[in-house]
């Protein structure tokens, strides 16, 4: 993969010289949908007014940057949560050693082995 010096590895489109609104995109465009909200006690401009509080997060959450950030976010907690599964199944007994299991299988297999290791306490 050839880059300029604008790009990275992951293809992003050139740096913009004005800074993009907090919740992303303008009117006008592919990836926007609609002006960013007012600041708290702004009024909001004549287009946005007739909108309820539920569609003006909506168009929000529409747009091309919220998408990609909260895609990036679900990746990293996915991500985070697959670990914990590894570790967890790490700690677990079972033949083969290497033997592969699913999640619903891992968690079984976990409250059984506390359940045994209860039992080996308290006897």
């Amino acid at each position: 993969m050839m880059l300029n010096s604008d790009q990275t590895e992951l293809d992003l489109p050139p740096p913009r010289s004005e800074p993009e609104p907090a919740f992303g995109g303008s009117a006008e465009g592919a990836g926007g949908v609609g002006p960013c909200p007012p600041a708290p006690g702004e009024p909001l401009k004549k287009e946005l007014q007739h909108l309820s509080r539920e569609e003006r997060r909506r168009r929000r959450r529409a747009t091309a940057k919220y998408r990609t950030a909260h895609a990036t976010r679900e990746r990293i907690r996915v991500e985070a949560f697959n670990v914990a599964f590894a570790e967890l199944r790490r700690l677990l007994p079972t033949l083969p050693p290497d033997k592969k299991l699913s999640k619903i299988e891992i968690l079984r297999l976990a409250i059984c082995y506390i359940s045994y290791l209860n039992h080996v306490l308290d006897v």
